[in-house]
């Protein structure tokens, strides 16, 4: 009887599969837990300490957000510095920035805000992504944001134009009033700014690449 190629074999094929799938199995279960670990989010105390993590806690907005570049990881990454006054304050509490999180959040999707823009690589590209946004140019205080609504502060001018945004058109895809009450704009704010600090490995791509995005430059 002339010997079987090993390839032809159905009890090695079978044997191979199922190495194949309990590995497979593993690394996915390792990779779970991994990634779990990465995108938790932190907390005051973290802050506190200067504790880096990929989704700081909601605190964060007590502190000042820049772009950096990382030589080695070869891409930049947002730098959580000193205590940052936002709507006046920087003392918020962990309940107290939560709460605005959550409202800025739960205003995101009852504006559907993702029909038409991009939040952390989800949603539309008919207007600007928003992953990045708190940390534009164009709102800081040599930017033509500030200059056009009037304020003194990003904050202050980032809310004045989510609520009036017919009265700052400043392309011809103009934002729509979508009804934005003070409060609900300052906890979009929130949201925005806190957004903007998460490590999202130097996504998106091209807002490194906009002038004055990176170490203020």
């Amino acid at each position: 009887m002339a010997n079987k190629s090993v390839w032809s074999d159905n009890r090695f094929w079978q044997r191979s599969a199922t190495w194949v799938t309990g590995f497979a199995s593993i690394l996915l279960i390792w990779l779970t837990f991994d990634t779990s670990a990465q995108i938790a989010m932190g907390n005051d105390e973290d802050l506190q300490n200067g504790v880096t993590k990929r989704v700081p806690g909601p605190t964060v907005i007590n502190y000042k957000i820049t772009y950096e570049m990382d030589a080695k990881r070869g891409h930049e990454v947002p730098v959580i510095g000193e205590k940052e006054m936002f709507f006046g304050r920087d003392d918020y509490s962990e309940e107290e920035a939560g709460a605005l999180l959550h409202l800025g959040k739960l205003g995101s999707q009852a504006k559907n805000c993702m029909d038409c823009h991009t939040l952390l690589g989800n949603g539309a590209y008919y207007a600007p992504d928003l992953t990045k946004a708190w940390l534009d140019p164009a709102w800081g205080p040599d930017g033509a944001m500030q200059a056009l609504t009037g304020k003194d502060t990003k904050e202050e001018a980032m809310a004045e134009f989510l609520q009036h945004p017919d009265l700052y058109a400043t392309h011809a895809r103009a934002m729509p009033d979508l009804g934005i009450t003070a409060e609900e704009a300052k906890g979009l704010v929130a949201f925005l700014k806190h957004m903007s600090s998460i490590d999202t490995n130097g996504f998106p791509r091209n807002f490194g690449r906009m002038q004055g995005a990176v170490n203020g430059k």
